[in-house]
């Protein structure tokens, strides 16, 4: 707790890098780092309930880029960080969830199913990788440049294989995740309409399986990705659907259904992480109550409070919203007032600054 700019977002915004080994702002890492300053560090220990404790450390250096360690021990990729602690985040920005656009909604397919499942998180990594170096053939190809047949055979090749695995498996996630959903809204006291998902793929949904799928829609808009430098169909174009009692939520939905519709995505990814990995999730919450109505807000807090979901750590300006809610006079449950980048807890002398 604390005022605006105090940085209140700098500490759950630390706890995400050493889950995802990266900004869950979505900005870059030499934004983060602190002006001025020659690099950054982020360490932290996870005690698990049934995972093993787990001391995690990321370092960035600007023009060397970014190191992560495990108990001490240099981690191969930074990806390797990933799914080690799984991270729910809630904040203002999830309104792009609903209301933006489709990078939004793959994103969150991508966090889900990456910490989930490593094998996701490489066959995506490979997928992108691959089509970086397919679109670069196609701006030779635009500039007139020859090229072979046969190299991108290769490429689309590649790309339908991990990319088709890539949609299989988002495929199979949104079957599970839909069920989840229902269960949030309904755990969230939430009224009227049915909430779903609906994967659309920008390969077309034909019979065949999603890798077959991709190397037909590969092959019938080489012509036109050629003319455009870029490869037109493929996960990374892909759509999800949030729908409730099936009209698409973007242009029907209220400000409250939007804001009710992207609470029970974030729930059902902390249940379906509780069920997936065994372990409950981390949630980071940044100041999200500010636009929820106050039965709402109590609602969210007691499940919250209930440890449920997992472990919260919540940023918020004002105390009113969790006075008579949530119990922090027992050790379950703590307030930090946060200053200038330095966060005291109340009850005790315990203070943890900030630092590069």
């Amino acid at each position: 707790m604390g005022p605006n700019g105090a940085g209140k977002t700098n500490f759950i915004e630390a706890i995400g890098y050493l889950c995802l080994g990266k900004s869950f702002l979505g900005v870059p890492d030499g934004t983060v780092l602190q002006r001025g300053e020659p690099h950054f560090t982020v360490e932290g220990a996870f005690e698990g309930e049934d995972r093993p404790d787990v001391r995690l450390r990321v370092a960035f250096v600007p023009g060397e880029g970014k190191r992560a360690f495990a108990n001490g021990a240099p981690l191969d990729r930074l990806a390797d960080l990933v799914g080690r602690v799984p991270v729910v985040v809630l904040s203002p920005d999830d309104r792009d969830l609903t209301a933006g656009g489709p990078s939004e909604r793959r994103r969150l397919l991508d966090t889900t199913l990456s910490q989930a499942f490593p094998v996701y998180l490489d066959d995506l990594l490979k997928y992108r990788r691959a089509l970086k170096q397919k679109n670069a053939l196609l701006q030779q190809l635009r500039k007139g440049r020859s090229l072979t047949a046969g190299s991108m055979d290769a490429w689309d090749e590649e790309l339908a294989t991990l990319g088709g695995r890539v949609v299989g498996r988002r495929r199979d996630f949104l079957g599970r995740f839909n069920d989840l959903l229902l269960e949030a809204y309904e755990m969230l006291g939430t009224p009227g309409g049915t909430p779903t998902l609906e994967y659309q793929p920008s390969s077309g949904s034909g019979a065949e399986s999603d890798i077959d799928g991709m190397r037909r829609a590969l092959a019938r808009t080489r012509g036109r990705s050629g003319d455009l430098g870029r490869t037109l169909v493929g996960p990374h174009l892909d759509e999800v659907l949030f729908q409730l009692d099936g009209f698409d939520l973007r242009p029907f939905a209220s400000q409250g259904q939007h804001r009710t519709f992207a609470l029970a995505v974030r729930v059902a990814q902390a249940l379906y992480f509780r069920e997936r990995t065994d372990e409950p999730p981390l949630l980071l919450l940044d100041d999200v109550f500010g636009p929820l109505d106050p039965d709402r807000t109590r609602v969210v807090l007691e499940l919250l409070a209930s440890g449920e979901l997992g472990q919260s750590f919540v940023t918020a300006a004002r105390s009113e919203p969790f006075e008579g809610v949530v119990p922090f006079d027992n050790d379950a449950h703590a307030v930090f007032h946060v200053e200038r980048g330095v966060a005291s807890r109340l009850d005790s002398p315990l203070s943890v600054p900030l630092t590069s």
